[in-house]
Formats: C-alpha cells, sequence, structure tokens
C-alpha cells in the first residue's frame, strides 16, 4: 500500500480544521474544495477577491490548479470536478466562465456535478477535483 501525502501550496493558509487541500495517495489525487480567496497573508484572515461570481470563480480554479500542481498533476488529469453555487441564478454565466476556462483543454473535458449549497458569507462558489495521474 502507497503512503498518503498531504498537499499544501505555499499560496494557500493553513485549512480552518483538521484536513488537507489536497491528498495524494499512489496515482489518485483528491483536491478538497476551494474557494475564491486569494493568496495567503501571514496575519491576515482570507478573504474573497472580489464579490463578482467571475472573479471568485476564476481564483477558485487557480487555487484547485495549484493543488493540482502541487500534488503532480495539471487538469488533463483531472476526471470529476464538483462545483459548489449558493445561487441557481448563475449557473449559466458558471458555464460560460467554465468553458472559457478550459477551452484549450486537449484531453476529454473531466466529468462535473454542479450543486446547490450554502457557503460562508460573501463566497459564491467552491470546486473540488479528482485527478488520477499515469
Amino acid at each position: 500500500m502507497s503512503d498518503k501525502t498531504a498537499i499544501t501550496p505555499a499560496t494557500h493558509a493553513a485549512p480552518p480544521a483538521r484536513f488537507s487541500h489536497g491528498v495524494r495517495k499512489g496515482n489518485i489525487l483528491q483536491v478538497a474544495g476551494q474557494v475564491g480567496f486569494g493568496p495567503a497573508v501571514e496575519g491576515r484572515a482570507p478573504v474573497p477577491v472580489g464579490p463578482s461570481l467571475r472573479e471568485q470563480t476564476l481564483q477558485t480554479l487557480a487555487n484547485v490548479q495549484s493543488v493540482l500542481e502541487a500534488g503532480g498533476a495539471s487538469w488533463e488529469d483531472a476526471v470529476m470536478i464538483r462545483v459548489y453555487l449558493t445561487d441557481t441564478a448563475h449557473f449559466a454565466e458558471l458555464n460560460e466562465i467554465y468553458n472559457d476556462f478550459f477551452a484549450d483543454l486537449k484531453s476529454p473535458p473531466a466529468a462535473r456535478t454542479t450543486v446547490y449549497v450554502g457557503l460562508p458569507a460573501g463566497l459564491l462558489i467552491e470546486i473540488d477535483a479528482l485527478a488520477v495521474l499515469d
């Protein structure tokens, strides 16, 4: 059996509870739910990068990507992406942002599930991912 390795990019603040931003075991990398917080600043609580869905979605995708890369993966390795939205009215805008973001992906896109949830005040989106490496 292979060991589990916790993945925490340098740009990420420590999680607020006992969990890892990502965990790699063998060729599987699970990225925990990421939100639209900008890079960590020591001594300051994380804050969303902006109030719009576009700003938060792009930052959230960048945060997921940094965990993937820190774990030795890329979007090309992602097989499942889950998106958590706070407002059903954001679905069409999310799809536009998402399609633009992944327009240059060379492999087939990952499977995706979108659900509607409550998130802490000011947060509009959370995304997690599962990647399988060769």
